[in-house]
């Protein structure tokens, strides 16, 4: 009956969870907000500057701004927009899904100070003489849309009227200005130009007695309503200049969304199979697992109520990876159990015991990574790290207490007893209990490799790729996107192919020329522009209005002051040395320090080759880039902390080693025993990035070109070198110190040792 029982749990938890998630994932999914690179929209960094001198910046200051900029974004019916403080005199505002961006960046920056002059620029009244939330956007008699202002002095405008009326013809106007720059701006230059900067300048030819002001201007009646909502919002009380901007256009947005979720899709199921086939009938708990690990991840982030971005739906496929590693070094921890004789209940509890510290300490390194992209990325990179974190979380729910739950009915119903070929394994493969076989004695399909004794050959291949890298970065140097060089990023998209010379022509018809352009896109549709010189709000509004002419879609364009893109890539040193000390410290302890050391030498190993690899390639180095470089040194080092956990583990099983060639063996045992588990986990993250880079968004076709180059790369030196570097420094000190005595350092539990104090 037992038996019985635990079958129907099984298969009703299984029924429950796919029910939940047919039902409930769609109304999730589109809860969910958009990024603006997912439904065009624009991002602008605000230094922030004090209006007036000797004006100190407080973090009251800061605040009363931030409300101003909130207040005009009611305006705009903008909904979830985002607007923080920064490094203390810095505010970063990011509105996703605004249909006419020119005129929202206007709104946010104008600094709204009302004035009225007469025709010789004489301040009359200004904002202060105004009833503060009085302005209304009406009509007026004839049906024209105005604006109409509440005076707190009716009295004081009656007399301004008066005086104004008595002047002769051309001289009796009342002028209002918005933000009239004393020395720049002027009537008289103004009033013959066939765009004015004022506002209007209405003739007065009598006193008025009114307690209303209107404003006419030949305005649209959504310009009213603007004006009216930035003057009750209030004039800002600092000056904002731009440091660095961004802007997608809705349609680029939309494509994004597309192309990258149908990657996702591709790579998502493509893992599926392959686990089905693989693993069998634990690859089905891993499908089970799996989905609802996606299902989690959004949920959660539905919960919290973050935005989701290009970079996150590939922190999401890649969380797969993550959440499949964890089961393959299960699942193979269990296949060797079965192969020594055991039973499958004594196989899957021994097996999911073994690999539980593997998979702890891999995600715990990945996660230190995350939190350092975290910290110090910006924006998208932000948010990329956000979903990293919460997919490596929710992979350890999933994929551990998941996996262990759903394959543990299963196992203690007693229907899988002696049905190896259930678990992916031949009968041939599996010995008798009666030969007494430990893990160490079982052969393995890499017996034939000798890493250890190659090891030589291995690091004078690796100096050989450096030497030739270091040469190859000499020679090119990096491709550095405007993120890191600074300047202006213009991206256009056309419904046919384009070719650099029609770009060229365009740009220079139009009044800006460049010989940096770049076409790209799967069928040479989407063009890429690249000036050194950083363009101000009214240039990015005109370059936008005349592309989405000439091409029928917004273009994307990017400034960057020189200031950012040097804190940028100081962020980025920063944030890689971190993520790397925090690891070497972390393996240390959770191990030993040469094994910490051997890491980082790994690492470095890894990060070097990418950059590398760019540089050869010309690929642009931006600040998803870093995010790559990051994400790759959490993966290279959970594949280095699965190998080194079964050295770990192996030297245990050896109790004393008294030789060098003791240790190459338990070196070599280690390498072919988990080599089977780093080949089918890379082989699974390939599958998600290859999908990501064939039919993913463009934008991060270079992100994810970074993340294929870093597999390889990590996986090698997870192989080749970080293993073989712990087998020299371990040499040494057996011959310094003499025989190693496993068992006596257990007892001892000294820090340092192999054996972490738990």
């Amino acid at each position: 009956m037992k038996v019985r029982g635990r079958i129907i749990a099984f298969f009703l938890i299984v029924i429950a969870l796919f029910s939940m998630v047919a039902t409930t994932v769609m109304p999730i999914a589109k809860n969910i907000n958009l990024g603006l690179d997912l439904q065009g929209g624009f991002e602008v960094l605000y230094q922030v500057e004090a209006l007036e001198e000797g004006q100190e910046i407080t973090d009251e200051v800061l605040a009363d701004t931030t409300t101003a900029l909130l207040n005009r974004i009611n305006v705009l019916g903008v909904s979830e927009p985002n607007v923080q403080v920064e490094s203390g005199d810095r505010i970063r505002v990011q509105l996703a899904g605004v249909e006419d961006q020119s005129e929202a960046r206007e709104l946010l920056s104008t600094q709204a100070n009302l004035t009225f002059r007469d025709t010789e620029d004489n301040l009359l009244m200004d904002g202060s003489d105004l009833v503060q939330g009085g302005a209304n956007a009406e009509f007026g008699q004839n049906g024209n849309p105005i604006v109409t202002l509440e005076l707190k002095n009716p009295d004081e405008f009656a007399e301004i009227t008066e005086r104004l009326s008595q002047l002769p013809p051309g001289q009796n106007q009342i002028v209002i200005w918005l933000d009239f720059e004393e020395g720049e701006d002027s009537y008289i230059e103004e009033a013959t130009s066939a765009d004015p900067e004022f506002i209007s300048a209405a003739r007065v030819s009598e006193r008025i007695n009114s307690s209303e002001v209107m404003i006419e201007g030949g305005f649209t009646v959504e310009e009213t309503k603007n004006l009216a909502g930035i003057l009750n919002a209030g004039a800002l009380p600092v000056d904002l200049e731009e440091i660095y901007s961004t802007s997608v256009g809705a349609q680029f947005g939309e494509q994004a969304l597309d192309q990258t979720t149908f990657a996702a899709m591709i790579g998502i199921a493509l893992v599926l199979v392959f686990m089905l086939i693989y693993y069998r009938l634990p690859g089905f708990v891993a499908v089970v697992t799996l989905t609802v690990y996606v299902y989690l991840i959004l949920f959660i982030f539905e919960l919290i109520n973050g935005v989701l971005t290009l970079p996150g739906i590939a922190a999401i496929m890649l969380g797969v990876g993550m959440a499949v590693d964890a089961n393959i070094i299960t699942y193979e921890r269990i296949r060797e159990e079965l192969r020594t004789g055991r039973s499958v209940k004594e196989s899957f509890k021994a097996g999911s015991s073994s690999s539980f510290s593997a998979i702890l300490d891999a995600n715990v390194t990945t996660l230190l990574a995350a939190a350092v992209l975290f910290v110090f990325g910006t924006s998208s990179v932000k948010g990329f790290a956000t979903m990293l974190i919460i997919s490596i979380l929710a992979s350890f729910i999933t994929a551990v207490w998941g996996t262990r739950l759903l394959l543990g009915l299963l196992v203690k119903s007693g229907v899988l007893d002696g049905k190896f070929g259930l678990f992916g394994l031949r009968k041939s493969q599996v010995h008798e209990e009666k030969e007494n076989l430990s893990i160490l004695d079982l052969s393995t399909r890499f017996d034939r490799f000798d890493f250890a004794g190659g090891r030589n050959k291995f690091f004078a291949i690796s100096l050989a790729l450096i030497a030739a890298g270091m040469l190859v970065l000499g020679i090119f140097q990096l491709n550095l996107g405007i993120d890191f060089a600074a300047g202006t990023r213009v991206e256009v998209t056309a419904d046919e192919p384009l070719t650099k010379a029609e770009v060229a022509a365009t740009m220079e018809e139009i009044g800006y020329p460049s010989e940096d352009i770049i076409i790209s896109g799967d069928d040479g549709s989407i063009g890429v522009i690249r000036y050194a010189e950083e363009f101000d709000q009214p240039q990015i509004a005109e370059l936008r209005a005349e592309l989405a002419d000439i091409y029928g879609a917004e273009p994307n364009v990017s400034t960057v002051s020189p200031t950012v893109g040097i804190e940028l890539a100081k962020n980025a040193i920063y944030a890689l040395s971190i993520a790397a000390v925090g690891i070497i410290i972390y393996v240390a302890f959770r191990f030993e320090w040469r094994m910490g050391v051997a890491s980082i030498a790994a690492l470095l190993h890894d990060a070097f080759f990418i950059v590398a690899a760019f540089s050869l390639l010309r690929l642009e180095v931006d600040i998803t880039f870093i995010a790559a470089v990051l994400t790759i040194i959490g993966y290279s080092i959970n594949d280095t902390i699965v190998t080194f956990d079964r050295i770990r583990e192996n030297m245990r099983r050896m109790k004393k080693v008294e030789t060098e060639d003791e240790l190459a063996l338990i070196v070599n045992k280690s390498l072919r025993q988990t080599l089977g588990r780093s080949v089918n986990t890379v082989l699974t993250v390939i599958f998600v990035v290859v999908a990501l880079i064939f039919f993913g968004a463009p934008s991060i076709l270079n992100f994810s070109i970074a993340l294929l180059i870093g597999l390889i790369a990590g996986t090698y030196s997870s192989i080749f070198i970080a293993a073989q570097l712990w087998l020299v420094l371990k040499k040494r000190e057996l011959a310094k110190k003499g025989p190693i005595d496993i068992e006596k350092r257990e007892k001892e539990r000294q820090w340092g040792t192999d054996e972490p104090v738990v």
